[in-house]
């Protein structure tokens, strides 16, 4: 095997293990992954699918290990997972079909926005104690929200954990438990576009295989890092994944 595949694959490792574990804790990883298969020289439309491969299979590593502790919100997973499957499949249906000049013009647009919104860090959960989904008209935007997610996540994926985090955090739920409902929510949604994207012919499985066993490795060992530290220690590292990818979003600029 050449050196420059061996070197190549090691790097997607490595990022992937990184990617796992802040994904796990809080989202944020393909923004670092993403803008990495670009530089190595994959269209952005092609990244964008390939990355997809890391992120459902750090999405196994993570709910695989909530599972086991007992912390997943089933009533939650319940209500965001059928609209956030449709919306997800909406936008992938759009990542399909965008070219790589729009697809790379968008995604600029995107990491900027996103770059206002990480350092605006909305994630500040009132730990009500409920672990239970609103009712009435709260449940309604909820949904609407969720299907929201979905098509963003199907479209583009990068930083939608901090998007649901927000979302079950503004409902009550600490900073764990909404980590146990974006892991198989992500996982779920993403299950569907990576069925797309290879239908379709868009992933680059070499590049992706390394991604994502990094990735499981890292989303597992992020699982347990919470769940043995404690949501005060979520928080910190939380505030040091914003920051760190704001930083990597002004690098990119």
């Amino acid at each position: 095997m050449p050196t420059d595949l061996i070197i190549t694959g090691l790097v997607l490792f490595l990022a992937g293990l990184a990617a796992g574990t802040v994904n796990s804790i809080a989202g944020g990883g393909s923004l670092f992954t993403l803008p990495l298969l670009i530089f190595l020289g994959l269209p952005p439309t092609v990244a964008n699918a390939t990355n997809r491969i890391a992120v459902l299979s750090g999405g196994i590593g993570a709910s695989e290990t909530f599972r086991r502790s007992g912390l997943v919100p089933v009533a939650w997973l319940k209500l965001a997972a059928p609209p956030a499957l449709i919306g997800a499949v909406l936008g992938t249906g759009a990542a399909l079909i965008v070219p790589d000049l729009a697809f790379q013009r968008i995604l600029s647009v995107v990491l900027v926005l996103a770059a206002g919104w990480l350092f605006w860090n909305p994630i500040r959960p009132p730990d009500t104690g409920s672990h239970f989904p609103p009712a009435g008209t709260a449940r309604w935007i909820s949904r609407a929200a969720f299907f929201l997610v979905g098509v963003y996540g199907g479209f583009i994926q990068a930083g939608v954990g901090f998007i649901v985090l927000t979302i079950t955090s503004a409902n009550g739920l600490d900073l764990i438990r909404g980590n146990a409902v974006k892991a198989p929510l992500v996982f779920l949604f993403t299950l569907a576009t990576v069925v797309l994207f290879t239908y379709s012919g868009m992933i680059s499985w070499g590049m992706g295989l390394a991604l994502a066993a990094g990735q499981i490795l890292g989303a597992t060992f992020g699982v347990r890092l919470q769940i043995l530290k404690g949501q005060d220690w979520v928080r910190h590292v939380l505030t040091l994944i914003i920051l760190a990818c704001a930083f990597r979003l002004m690098v990119m600029g």
